[in-house]
């Protein structure tokens, strides 16, 4: 999902490879035994991102936006996901059923709102941070 292209080695694609074919759950099992294994929290990036020292500018004008609940209409927030990703359809489901999950970071709190409306309007509970 993102626009920055990173070169990996042989090891990592095959690994990538075996990521990219797992379902949701199985993703969010991974990702819970990694974070187990190594003593870290994939969201720990997240949210220090902004909180750096002596860059108060840069972390009052950008927020990121987190889907932390489907609510009862799955269907309608994939749709909003996939627009707004400009996604495939079993991506946007797969991101949507690993809630909570940051859907945009570091992005205008103008864009964050229009978002957040979006997804709340399809029946998701969102918050900004």
């Amino acid at each position: 999902m993102s626009d920055e292209t990173t070169t990996l080695s042989a090891n990592a694609q095959k690994v990538l490879d075996l990521v990219k074919d797992l379902s949701a759950i199985e993703l969010n099992q991974l990702v819970k035994s990694l974070e187990t294994e190594f003593g870290v929290s994939a969201a720990a990036p997240m949210m220090m991102a902004g909180g750096g020292a002596g860059d108060d500018s840069s972390a009052s004008d950008t927020v990121s936006v987190e889907l932390t609940e489907i609510g009862q209409q799955k269907i309608a927030v994939i749709k909003v996901v996939k627009e707004v990703l400009d996604i495939d359809l079993k991506s946007a489901k797969d991101t949507v059923e690993r809630a909570p999950v940051f859907i945009k970071e570091k992005i205008t709190s103008d864009e964050a709102e229009i978002l957040k409306g979006k997804l709340e309007e399809a029946g998701a509970t969102v918050s900004l941070k």
